[in-house]
């Protein structure tokens, strides 16, 4: 089969693998690069170093790359608030209107004056402004993917249904409205939508306007991880891994330390909680100093002797969409996982077959006590759910999807002239 110029727009180089974003998006590109020409147009990573480690494993692994001088802007200091403020004025949401430089669109523009492109591919939803600013009209007779890691929208709906401030939840409701109107427009207008559940495809449908959703789920490397039979598990620690940048990952940890932890610790004194992740924030270092029982670990290296060593996997999210790569992660290494049902979700595993799951986060520490006392039984569960891992959620096999995907965008059928571009913002 032809091999297809594939432009991918993304926020930064998916380098190093410290986020399950960056996770999701080397392994499918590395794969695809190996048949296709990928060439990654983003933004700079924050860190010099980092940057210069992203190029050489994206250039190893035969992806080719093009990066601004430009970075994001940070999530924090004072800056941050001033921008969340400036934003109040701006029809997009914060998440794109950040995102959404001149530097990469004038990027996006020259590269596709100057090459043949098969397929345009937003990495991430707040991508297609850029490309939808690169191309102008040209975009309605271009074919283009948008990679949904979540259905934002749920997630800003969810942060809503739980701020407690008033300030707070009135701005975050502004920021669903546009979210809601800018992913009406991107679901509706792509070529091809990309979801990574079903649940979230049929979303895109039923609320967003999506002509088509394909599902492309999120996966693991399962050579990498694997079950470590030469180490003894502590049956009463409990271990909690996301990137500590996400907010959805940060009010999980706050949960576990103030709520699920203490109250697992009056049934079962034994307990402890350890929290693994990139860029934590200082209060929430503090928050795990200061809790009996917790510990977190920030910026480790590989996180596989802590998934050998901890009884099992909580994950105690309220917040949150698409689907959990930590999970998938922990039943590969054969480490349990007992979670919330929204930290679940997404996921074509059965709850008491595979995993634990509660509907409620005031579920969660009866739950996790249960586990810490039955560890023979909570073992079971992570042998099945490595076998359904194993069959369903390897990055070869969901390579071999997202190259359908692409094939699909570049057929005469899907380069019918889609509707016009008409303007919801």
């Amino acid at each position: 089969m032809r091999a297809l110029s594939v432009a991918v727009l993304d926020e930064e180089l998916p380098f190093p693998l410290t986020s399950g974003k960056r996770i999701r998006t080397f392994h499918l590109l590395a794969r695809l690069a190996r048949r296709h020409r990928v060439t990654v147009l983003c933004h700079a990573n924050a860190d010099r170093d980092e940057q210069l480690a992203a190029e050489e494993a994206c250039h190893t692994a035969g992806i080719e790359t093009l990066v601004v001088s430009r970075t994001v802007p940070p999530k924090s200091g004072p800056g941050f608030y001033a921008r969340l403020a400036g934003n109040l004025l701006s029809p997009l949401p914060y998440s794109v209107s950040s995102h959404a430089s001149a530097e990469l669109a004038s990027a996006a523009r020259q590269f596709a004056e100057a090459n043949e492109v098969d397929v345009w591919h937003c990495e991430w939803t707040p991508y297609a402004q850029v490309l939808r600013d690169a191309l102008g009209p040209r975009l309605s007779e271009t074919p283009w993917c948008v990679m949904a890691h979540n259905v934002e929208s749920l997630i800003w709906r969810r942060y809503a249904e739980t701020a407690g401030n008033p300030l707070k939840k009135w701005y975050i409701r502004q920021q669903l409205r546009k979210f809601e109107r800018f992913e009406r427009w991107a679901y509706s207008h792509a070529t091809a939508p990309i979801a990574v559940s079903r649940e979230d495809a049929d979303l895109m449908r039923a609320e967003f306007g999506a002509r088509g959703a394909d599902v492309v789920d999120n996966g693991v490397d399962v050579d990498f991880f694997r079950p470590r039979r030469d180490v003894d598990r502590d049956p009463a620690r409990m271990l909690f891994m996301g990137s500590l940048d996400w907010r959805p990952n940060q009010d999980a940890a706050v949960q576990l330390f103030t709520q699920v932890l203490p109250k697992v610790r009056a049934s079962e004194p034994r307990a402890t909680a350890v929290v693994v992740g990139r860029r934590p924030p200082e209060w929430l270092r503090e928050l795990a100093a200061n809790t009996p029982g917790a510990e977190l670990c920030a910026d480790v290296p590989d996180v596989r002797p802590f998934l050998a060593r901890c009884g099992f996997l909580v994950v105690p999210l309220r917040i949150g969409g698409g689907s959990r790569l930590k999970i998938l992660e922990a039943l590969a290494a054969g480490t349990p996982v007992v979670s919330t049902r929204v930290g679940a979700e997404g996921l074509e595993l059965t709850a008491g077959r595979d995993l634990l799951t509660c509907d409620t986060l005031d579920e969660l520490p009866e739950l996790a006590a249960r586990a810490i006392r039955r560890p023979d039984e909570l073992a079971e569960t992570a042998e099945t759910g490595r076998e359904r891992v194993l069959k369903r959620y390897s990055w070869d096999l969901l390579a071999e999807r997202l190259d359908a995907v692409w094939r699909s965008v570049t057929s005469e059928k899907a380069r019918a002239k889609p509707a016009a571009l008409s303007s919801v913002l």
